[in-house]
C-alpha cells in the first residue's frame, strides 16, 4: 500500500468517530440509545438492514467459494436470497412485539427471567463467533495488501485491533444512532466495494489472454474461453461442489428458520422503525440490495479464478484471493484506489459489528444486569454498563479472530447455533400450549446434542476413535471424497493404525446403522448436508412432545403477548399506547382473523397487502436468479 492507501484510511476512520461523538449528545436514555426513539424510516431501516446483513466475510467467502467452485460458490452468501419473502411477515412481528430486546419477548412469551438469562448467553455467543469471521475476513483481505508483518507484527494483529477500537468508539458513544448513521454511508461503501475490481478485472484478462485489438468489455469472452463450462453453472454440478441442489435446498431452510430469531432482528429488522410500513420495506430492500451486491462479488471472484486460478498460495487459502485481487488489480496504479477497497471492506464489517455489540449491550443490561443485579438501576447506570458491554463483546470477537483460520468453517457454525432457540421462536409464535419447561428442555436437547456429545463421547469412550465401523470414509475419486463419515476433523494413520479425529458426528449413525444409508458411496457435499437435517428437525420434536407432556403456561399472560403481537403499531406514541389499552382490555379483539379458530393455533388470515408483499419478494427472487444466470451468459 502506498500513502494515498493510509490517508484514504484514515479519513474514513475519522469520519466514523466524528459520527459516534456527534450522536451521542442525542442520547437521553436506553430507547434512544438502543432503539433511536423508534423514529427511523425507510431510508435508514434500508441501510440498516443492508449494513447490517452485510459483513466483510459476505465478499471473501463469495470469492473463496467461487475460487473452488465456480458460480455455484456464490450460494455460500445467496443462500440468504429465499429468505428474503420471510422478511415482509417478519418485519412486523418485531415493530408489534414492542420489546427492546428479543429476550424480553421470550420472557415475556415463557413467563421466565431465566429464560431471558439464556437467551442474553446465546446472543453474546453468537456475535462473539460471527464478529470473529468479520474480522477475521479483513486479516485474510489486509495480508496481501498490506504484507504478511505491519509494525514489527502480524498484520492481522495490528489492523483489526484498530478497527474494533473504531467501531467501539463510534458506537459506543453515540448508540444505535451512530450505527445508523454510519450504515448509511458505509452502505454506498459496499456497493462501491462490489463494483470496484470489476472493470480493472476485465481489462488484466483481456491483456493477458486476450487479442489487441479486444476492449475491457471482452474480458467475459474470454473468461469463457479460459474456464470451464462447470464454472459458470450456479448450480453445482461435478461431484467436488460445495453447493449441489439439495445442499442449498437444506441450508436456505436451516437460515430461514434460524434467521429470524437472532438478536440483531429485534433492532435492523423493524423495532426501530417509524412504522411497521417503514419497518418491511426497510427491512426487504435492504435484503435485496445485498443480493444484488453478490452478484457483482461472484463476477470479481470469476475473474480471479480466470487470472489467478493456478496460483498456489490461492490454491492452499482461497480466502485469500479478494485481497490478492486487489493488490494486483488496484495497486499498480498508486492513486489511493487500494486503501478505498480495504476502507470499503472495513465498512462491511463495522455496520455489522456495531449493530452487533449494541444488540448485546441490550441483552445484557434488559435481561441480566436489571432483573437480577440491580432492579433499580437508573438509566444512568444502564446506559454505562450498556458501553462497556460492547466493548467486551468486540474484543471476544478480536481474541476470536486471533485464533480462526477457516472462514467458511465458522459460517456453518453460525448456520446451527441459533437452532438452539429456533423452535422456542417458532412454536412460541404461533402455538399456545407450548411451555415453559419444553423450552428448557428443548435448549438443554440442543447444547448437549450439537456442542456438548460429539465432544463428551470419544472423552468418555477414547476406543471409538479407533473402532473400524466408524472409521470409515466416503470412496476416494478424482473429484473428491476420503471424507471421514463420523469424524469432524477427519481420519490420520499413525504407524498402521487408523483414529477419528475432532468431534463425533454421533448423528451420522441414524443414516448409516438405523436407516440402512451405505454413507460410504455418497459424495462430499452429501456428508456435509446430511450433518443439517436432525438439527433442523429434532428441536422441533423435542419442543413439541415435551410441550404436550407438561403443564400449559399462563393463559391470561399469553392472552396479553397474543394480542399485542396483532395490535397494529401507530407510529404516535400516544395513540399506540391507548390501542394497546384497548386490545389489553379486549384480549379476543382480533379473534374474527383467527386462520383456525377455536384452536390454540395463533395463525393470523394475511391480508392481501402480506399476500402481495410476500409473492412479490418470491418473484424478485426468481429474477434475481434469473439476472444471474444472464450474468453467466455473457461472452459465452
Amino acid at each position: 500500500m502506498e500513502a494515498i492507501d493510509y490517508i484514504v484510511l484514515f479519513g474514513y476512520f475519522a469520519g466514523m468517530a466524528a459520527i459516534g461523538v456527534w450522536a451521542m449528545k442525542r442520547i437521553k436514555g436506553q430507547e434512544d440509545y438502543f432503539m433511536g426513539g423508534r423514529r427511523f424510516g425507510k431510508l435508514f431501516q434500508t441501510f440498516a438492514a443492508f449494513g447490517a446483513g452485510t459483513g466483510s466475510a459476505d465478499p471473501v467467502n463469495t470469492a473463496r467459494g467461487t475460487f473452488a467452485n465456480g458460480m455455484s460458490g456464490m450460494w455460500g452468501v445467496m443462500y440468504w436470497l429465499f429468505v428474503t419473502p420471510i422478511y415482509w411477515i417478519s418485519a412486523v412481528w418485531y415493530r408489534r412485539m414492542r420489546c427492546l430486546t428479543l429476550g424480553d419477548w421470550f420472557v415475556e412469551r415463557y413467563q421466565s427471567k431465566k429464560m431471558g438469562v439464556a437467551y442474553a448467553i446465546f446472543g453474546c455467543f453468537y456475535y462473539m463467533v460471527y464478529g470473529a469471521m468479520l474480522f477475521t475476513a479483513i486479516g485474510k483481505v489486509s495480508v496481501p495488501l498490506v504484507g504478511p508483518e505491519l509494525f514489527g507484527m502480524q498484520t492481522e494483529y495490528v489492523l483489526v485491533p484498530i478497527v474494533a477500537i473504531v467501531v467501539t468508539l463510534y458506537g459506543v458513544l453515540g448508540g444505535i444512532a451512530a450505527a445508523y448513521w454510519t450504515d448509511l454511508i458505509q452502505g454506498f461503501c459496499i456497493i462501491l466495494l462490489s463494483v470496484l475490481l470489476i472493470p480493472f478485472g476485465l481489462h488484466a484478462v483481456v491483456k493477458k489472454f486476450g487479442s489487441p485489438e479486444d476492449s475491457w468489455t471482452d474480458g467475459f469472452r474470454v473468461m469463457h474461453e479460459q474456464l470451464p463450462a462447470s464454472n459458470f453453472t450456479i448450480l453445482g454440478g461435478d461431484a467436488a461442489s460445495e453447493f449441489p441442489l439439495y445442499a442449498i435446498i437444506v441450508i436456505v431452510i436451516m437460515n430461514m428458520i434460524g434467521i429470524v430469531l437472532t438478536p440483531h432482528f429485534i433492532v435492523t429488522g423493524g423495532g426501530t422503525a417509524k412504522s411497521e410500513q417503514d419497518a418491511r420495506i426497510g427491512l426487504v430492500t435492504g435484503n435485496f440490495i445485498k443480493r444484488f451486491c453478490t452478484i457483482g462479488w461472484v463476477i470479481t471472484a470469476l475473474i480471479v479464478l480466470t487470472l489467478f486460478g493456478n496460483d498456489a498460495t490461492l490454491m492452499k487459502d482461497a480466502d485469500m484471493a479478494w485481497g490478492t485481487a486487489t493488490k494486483e488489480l488496484l495497486g499498480p496504479l498508486g492513486i489511493g484506489l487500494v486503501g478505498l477497497m480495504l476502507a470499503c471492506l472495513l465498512a462491511a464489517l463495522m455496520s455489522s459489528v456495531d449493530c452487533y455489540m449494541l444488540v448485546c449491550s441490550a441483552l445484557v443490561v434488559r435481561n441480566i444486569y436489571v432483573p437480577f443485579l440491580n432492579p433499580k438501576a437508573s438509566e444512568r447506570d444502564c446506559l454505562a454498563l450498556g458501553r462497556a458491554t460492547g466493548g467486551i463483546v468486540v474484543l471476544g470477537a478480536v481474541v476470536g479472530a486471533m485464533m480462526i483460520n477457516d472462514m467458511f468453517a465458522i459460517l456453518k457454525q453460525t448456520w446451527i447455533v441459533p437452532m438452539t432457540f429456533a423452535a422456542l421462536f417458532w412454536i412460541g409464535m404461533y402455538w399456545r400450549r407450548a411451555t415453559t419447561k419444553a423450552g428448557w428442555i428443548t435448549i438443554a436437547f440442543c447444547v448437549l446434542s450439537f456442542f456438548v456429545l460429539p465432544r463428551l463421547i470419544p472423552a468418555a469412550a477414547p476406543g471409538l476413535r479407533t473402532n473400524p465401523d466408524l472409521i470409515q470414509s466416503n470412496v476416494k475419486t478424482e473429484t473428491g471424497g476420503g471424507k471421514s463419515i463420523y469424524w469432524s476433523d477427519g481420519v490420520e494413520e499413525t504407524d498402521g493404525e487408523k483414529r477419528g479425529k475432532g468431534q463425533f458426528r454421533f448423528d451420522m449413525l441414524l443414516y448409516d446403522k438405523i436407516l440402512g444409508y451405505d454413507l460410504t458411496q455418497v459424495r462430499n457435499a452429501t456428508l456435509a448436508t446430511l450433518d443439517l437435517p436432525f438439527k433442523i428437525i429434532a428441536p422441533f420434536l423435542v419442543m413439541i412432545i415435551a410441550s404436550l407432556l407438561t403443564k400449559p403456561n399462563d393463559k391470561k399472560a399469553l392472552d396479553r403477548l397474543y394480542v399485542k403481537l396483532k395490535t397494529p403499531v401507530d407510529p404516535i406514541p400516544e395513540k399506540d399506547a391507548a390501542e394497546m389499552e384497548k386490545s389489553y382490555a379486549n384480549p379476543d379483539r382480533f379473534d374474527k382473523n383467527k386462520l383456525f379458530p377455536n384452536s390454540s393455533l395463533e395463525f393470523q388470515r394475511p391480508s392481501k397487502y402480506d399476500v402481495f408483499g410476500f409473492l412479490t419478494c418470491f418473484v424478485l427472487c426468481f429474477a434475481i436468479i434469473g439476472l444471474v444466470l444472464l450474468v453467466a451468459q455473457i461472452g459465452a
